[in-house]
């Protein structure tokens, strides 16, 4: 004790070093204190195990997340007929996942009814601002059916359900309904190009295909997609093939799949697919453009002999003055 009041009585007398142990220890003390309030705050150790919410009311999902000491966000709603509404279709973190107490659980519920929205008018419009008007209104093309008409590509009329929709109608459908476009295409220009939509989630390769004035064929889903995980499903097979020449109107069938590695390995076939269709048709195209080439020379050619063949009289009087 002796030597302990010695010590300090010896700080004590350097004022400089004796500030600086005080300091060191404040510190010290101030670390020590916010570590443990840090460990109480975040209740470091606890954890809990996610409870599955799919199927449960959200309003017994609420009470059985309290008892957990978890808090419910409905992050996104859906609209799935076979469900009643307020049902929990998916939720992340997912059940049994181990979390801290405290911890808010993303959920997405069935909603009671489809949303409505009204149909815009889209006529006299390019098929482009068309299709973007429909999508922005959350609704989709559900045929393109093709006229002649001088203007190609230009929507003539719009019809839902049997139904024309005119600029002072005001018809109502459920969101995500499809609309049915006729549309204009001169004589001659009834062809286009089929894109390349492996590797597209399903509404942008629909988007892409209307867009170049294509209906949708056949979608055919790889077992384990449904409605909730069907956004993160991709196309890896296309029929026609891109790069193909298709006429207005033609349908292209989907399919898709949730597997990264069938989707990689189907893209990549697609591509070589595609590079070897775009050099087919490239050099279709040359020899359809070197035939007319020689029938044009060849018309100029035939043509001295047929004036000539006309006038055989003037021709024997040119060769008597001659």
């Amino acid at each position: 004790m002796k030597k302990r009041e010695t010590f300090i009585s010896r700080l004590r007398q350097r004022p400089l070093l004796w500030n600086i142990v005080l300091i060191a220890a404040i510190i010290l003390a101030m670390a020590i204190a916010a570590h443990l309030l840090m460990q109480i705050g975040t209740r470091h150790g606890a954890r809990r195990n996610v409870p599955d919410f799919s199927g449960f009311p959200l309003e017994k999902a609420c009470e059985i997340a309290r008892k957990y000491d978890l808090r419910i966000h409905i992050n996104d709603s859906l609209f799935v007929p076979a469900y009643e509404g307020g049902i929990i279709l998916d939720q992340l973190p997912e059940g049994g996942v181990e979390v801290k107490p405290g911890r808010t659980i993303y959920v997405t519920i069935n909603s009671f009814r489809q949303k409505m929205v009204q149909i815009p008018y889209v006529a006299d419009r390019s098929l482009r601002q068309a299709k973007n008007m429909l999508e922005i209104a959350g609704l989709e093309i559900a045929e393109l059916i093709y006229r002649p008409d001088m203007a190609t590509n230009y929507v003539l009329e719009e019809y839902f359900d049997g139904r024309p929709v005119t600029p002072k109608s005001r018809i109502e459908a459920e969101m995500g309904s499809g609309v049915t476009l006729y549309v204009g295409v001169e004589e001659g220009a009834g062809t286009t190009i089929v894109p390349q939509v492996v590797g597209y989630p399903l509404a942008q390769a629909k988007s892409r295909l209307w867009e170049l004035g294509l209906n949708i064929g056949r979608i055919d889903f790889d077992e384990g997609i449904n409605l909730l995980n069907q956004k993160d499903a991709r196309v890896y097979l296309q029929t026609p093939g891109a790069e193909r020449s298709a006429g207005l109107g033609s349908k292209v069938s989907l399919r898709l799949t949730l597997d990264e590695d069938k989707l990689d390995k189907h893209r990549t076939e697609a591509e070589k697919q595609a590079a070897a269709a775009a050099e087919e048709r490239k050099i279709e195209e040359q020899q359809r453009a070197d035939s007319l080439a020689e029938l044009s020379f060849d018309d100029t050619l035939a043509a001295p002999r047929e004036e000539a063949s006309e006038n055989p009289r003037r021709q024997t009087e040119d060769d008597f003055f001659d």
